[in-house]
Parts: C-alpha cells; sequence; structure tokens
C-alpha cells in the first residue's frame, strides 16, 4: 500500500478490506499511515468491504469520519471523490465521508 502511493504514485487507492476480520493497533496505524502520504500526495484512499468488527474499530477511535469508507467494490468505484473541503477538514472536525 505505501509502495503504491509512495513509488508508483498511484492518484487513488481503493483497500480491499472483505477478508480483514478484525482490525488492530498495528492494522489501525497502517490505514492512517496510507491515509497520511494520500493526502500528503493528493490521492484518493478508498476503504470498503469492512466486517463489522473492523468497522466497530473504526467507529471507537472516530476514524469512521476520517476514511472515506463504503460498503462494497461497486459502491466504492461508483462514488465521486469527496470534495476538497472536506477532505481538508475530515480529521478534526468530523465532517469526513463515510459511509
Amino acid at each position: 500500500m505505501i509502495v503504491l502511493l509512495k513509488d508508483q504514485g498511484v492518484t487513488q487507492l481503493f483497500v480491499n478490506m472483505t477478508a480483514v476480520k478484525y482490525v488492530d493497533s498495528s492494522g489501525i496505524a497502517s490505514l492512517v499511515e496510507g491515509l497520511k502520504i494520500a493526502r500528503d500526495r493528493g490521492a484518493r484512499f478508498v476503504l470498503y468491504g469492512l466486517s463489522k468488527p473492523a468497522l466497530t474499530v473504526l467507529e471507537l477511535t472516530h476514524l469512521l469520519r476520517v476514511f472515506e469508507v463504503h460498503s462494497s467494490e461497486a459502491e466504492a468505484l461508483a462514488a465521486p471523490p469527496p470534495s476538497a473541503s472536506k477532505l481538508a477538514f475530515s480529521a478534526g472536525d468530523g465532517t469526513g465521508e463515510s459511509a
């Protein structure tokens, strides 16, 4: 994920979370790192297919408001990118995208 953002310069990264049953603190740290790199490079960072336990962890850590999250790949691909103003504020005031 980090290599794709840093070295290959992708403009959009869709992370398939369907096989992830639970997210621990190191998983959260990796996702946040990926999101930070994406934002620094002006790239879109999308999570989709989160299990209920993974979704709950993001809710409890208040990160569900920070990430762009969709329930399925089709939904994620069909969704327009969030506006720049929402991304600019999503890390601090809770106005970011969520599903």
